[in-house]
């Protein structure tokens, strides 16, 4: 029974096309890409307002 549960393949699971790969690729990239322009954003930001960031009253 063993050996016969051996002989069998595995499944790979959901295999996609190649424009289904590359729709994907595309998203991926767009996401880094929008989240980089946000981090720099707030970067920028930060500068700009430089030191008084952090003084600020209590």
């Amino acid at each position: 029974m063993i050996a016969q549960m051996a002989d069998k393949p595995e499944p790979d699971g959901i295999v996609l096309t190649e424009a289904q790969q590359r729709s994907r690729r595309q998203r991926s990239v767009a996401i880094a890409l929008a989240l980089g322009v946000l981090v720099l954003l707030f970067f920028a930001v930060t500068m700009v307002k430089g030191p008084a960031v952090l003084v600020r009253p209590m």
